[in-house]
């Protein structure tokens, strides 16, 4: 058996290589994904997706990162992602400490946005992926990729390898958390709505692989067919 000692120390070597990986994910599909980013575009992205969901870099941001680097990116649009506001508090701090220009929009605003021909991408992470590409995502996914069709905006997702779970054939097959109903009657300590009215709170819904241009993953990139590219580019098996 392992002293006390040895196990913290075995923990802290597994937990930075754990970082490790996962920058070295993150900085690949930046790579792989800034490919896609035309110059002088403005990306709209959803929830948080960046360093502060990971080891650093981010999925979806180190995507919006590494094409800014290139000189790409002339502006982001963020949702602000209701109920818990994770793409007002995080990724818009995010993006202003890296220096690149962000626009916050309520979650309701991001068709007009499309409508008005501000948006020429949509990048988003993801939290599960399907075997045969639908992607569980933060709530209000689905209804981005819907307007993107509509408006003929190409609609990405970055996420790792790990991501993909090709046990679960179908996003149907993916459970969505019911949170808490008084996260969407308040806003932090205050309440926005009667206390008794009645409200749901999915936290994901699914977005179907027929909506999504190209799933951004360190491995490569995964296009349509998604079925057999995502055996062919994870490596049929995993």
């Amino acid at each position: 058996k392992l002293a006390n000692k040895e196990i913290i120390v075995a923990m802290e070597r597994e937990a930075q290589a754990i970082q490790a990986e996962d920058l070295a994910m993150n900085g690949k599909m930046g790579a792989i994904g800034q490919e896609l980013i035309a110059p002088n575009s403005t990306i709209l992205t959803h929830c948080n997706a960046g360093a502060l969901a990971t080891a650093g870099f981010g999925t979806a941001l180190g995507v919006i990162r590494a094409a800014f680097e290139k000189g790409k990116v002339k502006r982001v649009f963020a949702d602000e992602t209701r109920p818990l506001l994770q793409g007002a508090r995080l990724t818009a701090y995010e993006l202003m400490e890296d220096g690149i220009p962000v626009t916050l929009i309520t979650d309701n605003m991001a068709g007009y946005c499309m409508q008005q021909g501000w948006i020429d991408c949509i990048i988003v992470g993801a939290d599960r992926i399907a075997a045969n590409g639908d992607v569980a995502n933060k709530i209000g996914t689905y209804g981005l990729a819907v307007l993107a069709k509509f408006h003929k905006i190409p609609f990405y997702v970055a996420a790792p390898y790990s991501t993909f779970d090709l046990s679960i054939k179908s996003g149907q097959e993916i459970p969505i958390e019911e949170r808490k109903h008084d996260e969407v009657r308040k806003i932090g300590d205050y309440w926005i709505a009667p206390e008794k009215v009645e409200a749901i709170n999915p936290a994901f819904d699914v977005t179907p692989h027929s909506l999504i241009t190209a799933i951004i993953t360190d491995k490569g990139l995964i296009k349509a067919d998604f079925q057999e590219n995502i055996k062919r580019v994870l490596g049929y098996g995993y």
